[in-house]
């Protein structure tokens, strides 16, 4: 079979790897903390038919070679974790990370994951938990007696009391990651420490390079829908050329095989 027909194939492949891409993207678009991600492109193999700078003759070099590639294929999809907006919704629970970090959350297997979502809950036990119940660390238990709830900006954490006065409960604290594009999402606006990311840094809000926390805030999906929408139809029209660079080659065969 043609050789190009594979090439063809392979662009196809890559374009609709690319088009589950930018759907997750604006299917997350109303995801609180979502970081959108995107599609990392690599040619492949090439057929070194003549190697450039070859002798031609005794005295002759050939300036250019004459390879022949083989495709393209996805090898990535990288993470931008660029600032979504800030959305003020005066709920005294709810936090945003305005710069770097992330929030540790407590999983059932006693590791360790992280997020940007602040949309944080009290338990019956008067602990802060994330939406799905998992236990935000370090672990901080509101008594009940509290009338309401203030977090700083630098993450320290107190209430006022019912019966009159202030309590300091504790310190939030973020994580952060030399390279945070390489974490590895899990779903439920979580993610997960890999060795392409590093070890964790455990900061307080505000100190060496750790983002600070805004209260009353949380912050949006850091999807551009224009830009995915141009993203789709540059995708669409790749996709379709690809299809036709395979009608084409088809056509071409046909015709050898009808005047052979």
């Amino acid at each position: 079979m043609d050789a190009s027909m594979w090439v063809a194939k392979t662009g196809l492949d890559a374009q609709q790897t690319r088009m589950n891409v930018i759907s997750n993207n604006l299917a997350n678009v109303n995801t609180t903390g979502f970081k959108r991600d995107r599609a990392v492109f690599e040619d492949l193999l090439y057929q070194n038919i003549r190697q450039a700078g070859g002798q031609n003759t005794a005295t002759a070099q050939a300036p250019t070679g004459l390879m022949l590639g083989t495709g393209v294929r996805v090898v990535a999809t990288e993470k931008l974790t660029a600032q979504g907006n800030m959305v003020n919704t005066q709920n005294p629970l709810d936090l945003a990370i305005a710069g770097e970090g992330y929030f540790q959350v407590l999983q059932a297997d006693g590791t360790i994951a992280y997020s940007r979502d602040g949309n944080l809950k009290l338990s019956s036990t008067g602990q802060l938990v994330t939406s799905a119940g998992a236990l935000i660390q370090p672990a901080v238990t509101v008594p009940n007696t509290a009338s309401s709830i203030t977090f700083g900006r630098d993450g320290t954490i107190s209430v006022e009391l019912a019966a009159g006065g202030q309590q300091v409960l504790g310190q939030m604290q973020l994580a952060r990651f030399v390279n945070p594009s390489g974490l590895q999402s899990m779903g439920q606006n979580l993610l997960k420490e890999t060795p392409a990311s590093g070890a964790p840094q455990v900061l307080r809000p505000g100190a060496t390079g750790a983002g600070t926390l805004m209260q009353g805030t949380l912050e949006a999906s850091n999807v551009n829908v224009v830009e995915e929408m141009v993203n789709m139809i540059e995708t669409q029209r790749a996709y379709e050329i690809n299809s036709k660079a395979i009608s084409a080659v088809d056509g071409m065969l046909k015709y050898i095989n009808q005047n052979m």
